[in-house]
């Protein structure tokens, strides 16, 4: 259940940091809500997921060095000149089984995540309806996801998954609604305008934008008083028109539920870890915000969707991709230090997703082209273990992994698996995550293992 209202009609709070640009459902009366004193749930859950748009070339991601499949040298092959690491600026990763893997280099911050067994990859993860190899896909034989390599149909697709008008996001959500019954706040909030994964039948989600307290030219002033008092009568007007009506409620529920945020955020108090003022790095701040007053706001469980743009690096992909990990490196580092600080460690799964990989192999200008399988990384305290989840593709032009003799890998982990991990962690019962993800039944194994509790 979805309802945004425009970003003409937000409502800005937080201390110049934060603004409500829109939310959706039934909310209760700000004064009921700070009567009740909602104590923190000991089973407190929260989710976020960093969308990488645009879809990032994992190839340079995560590296193999060292491994029972290949070396470094399959890598540099194909990579070589301009698309290629050199193997000294890698961050090595050791896995359990004894596989090294490096890191690019301006993941620096995540790699003393993953030695502090805070940072998993999940290896060659893709959009698909069921198990499929090379040669049934290249003969049609069986079913694959439409429109693979189209940004628009990926993007939708990641966030809901194919055949599904709702968010898996949303779906977990309604499954768990009982959680935050002691609550009217949205159980989803995105920093990245309204989300397809955050959609749900009976949930609702909220979008949340920079800016001041209180609608745009409140001052306190009696002229500003004024306005507010004429737009609260507008709001209200009965105009016997169903649309108009339906939006004028949202709005108005917009504007509540910026006042139950802003309030508890007058009260939440500072936060000392430090985060980049990149756009990754105030988004997932706004969210440690959120998070630490999640008592006054009376969550049990949270979803937060987030997004960093930049990926669709047909050229220039080796310069762009310093300054895109870099800002995703810190950005994930502070909001990892700041789930700890906030009493959090274990309770905060970060995840990240992309619409598709790149080509292994490069293109003209320096840059590579869409492709399937990608590599992903979790992070937080919850992890089984810092570890290379899933099988690593073959680097090789035309091998088993390749459906496109360009490096187009054939996922061999698939999205539902991958989502059906983190949805089993967040609360969803093993007997409901096929009302999340339908196409799960497909695969011999339903979840990754590689988060606990």
């Amino acid at each position: 259940m979805n309802h945004v209202i425009t970003r003409r009609s937000l409502l800005r709070m937080g201390a110049g940091t934060l603004g409500l640009l829109g939310c959706g459902g039934r909310l209760a009366r700000l004064g009921l809500l700070n009567a009740q004193v909602v104590e923190p749930t000991p089973d407190y859950k929260a989710v976020v997921c960093i969308f990488l748009m645009g879809g990032n070339d994992s190839n340079n991601m995560v590296v193999p060095i060292q491994t029972a499949l290949q070396g470094y040298g399959a890598y540099q092959a194909v990579r070589g000149s301009p698309l290629g690491l050199t193997m000294p600026s890698l961050a090595q990763i050791a896995t359990p089984g004894g596989d090294v893997y490096g890191l690019h280099p301006s993941l620096a911050p995540l790699h003393a995540l993953y030695q502090r067994n805070r940072l998993a990859v999940v290896a060659n993860v893709g959009n698909l309806i069921q198990p499929l190899t090379k040669s049934q896909f290249a003969a049609g034989q069986a079913l694959a996801p439409r429109n693979l390599f189209s940004h628009a149909d990926q993007q939708q697709q990641w966030q809901t998954l194919p055949g599904n008008t709702t968010g898996w996001g949303g779906r977990a959500a309604d499954i768990l609604r009982s959680m935050n019954l002691s609550s009217s706040f949205p159980t989803g909030i995105s920093t990245a305008g309204n989300a397809a994964f955050l959609s749900g039948q009976m949930t609702t989600q909220a979008s949340i934008s920079n800016g001041g307290l209180g609608l745009a030219g409140t001052d306190g002033s009696a002229a500003s008083l004024a306005r507010n008092n004429a737009f609260q009568q507008i709001l209200s007007f009965g105009s016997g028109l169903s649309l108009v009506q339906t939006l004028n409620q949202n709005t108005a529920n917009g504007l509540e539920t910026g006042q139950i945020l802003g309030s508890a955020l007058e009260g939440g108090g500072a936060m000392t870890t430090v985060f980049p003022q990149t756009g990754l790095g105030v988004q997932l701040q706004q969210i440690a915000r959120i998070l630490k007053v999640r008592s006054s706001l009376g969550m049990s469980r949270q979803i937060f969707f987030v997004s960093q743009g930049g990926f669709d690096t047909h050229v220039s992909q080796s310069m762009q991709q310093l300054g895109l990990f870099k800002e995703l490196a810190d950005a994930m580092a502070a909001f990892d230090l700041a789930t700890e600080e906030l009493g959090l460690d274990g309770k905060v799964v970060t995840f990240t997703e992309s619409e598709f990989g790149r080509t292994f192999q490069p293109s003209t200008g320096g840059g590579s082209d869409h492709a399937w399988g990608s590599h992903h990384l979790v992070m937080g305290g919850a992890l089984s273990a810092a570890d290379v989840y899933g099988q690593f593709p073959e680097l090789s032009i035309g091998g088993p992994n390749d459906v496109s003799m360009r490096g187009v890998w054939l996922p061999t982990t698939s999205l539902d698996q991958y989502a059906a991990t983190i949805a089993a962690w967040f609360g969803v019962p093993a007997g409901s995550l096929t009302s999340v993800f339908p196409n799960l039944p497909n695969f011999a194994q339903p979840t990754l293992g590689f988060l606990q509790g």
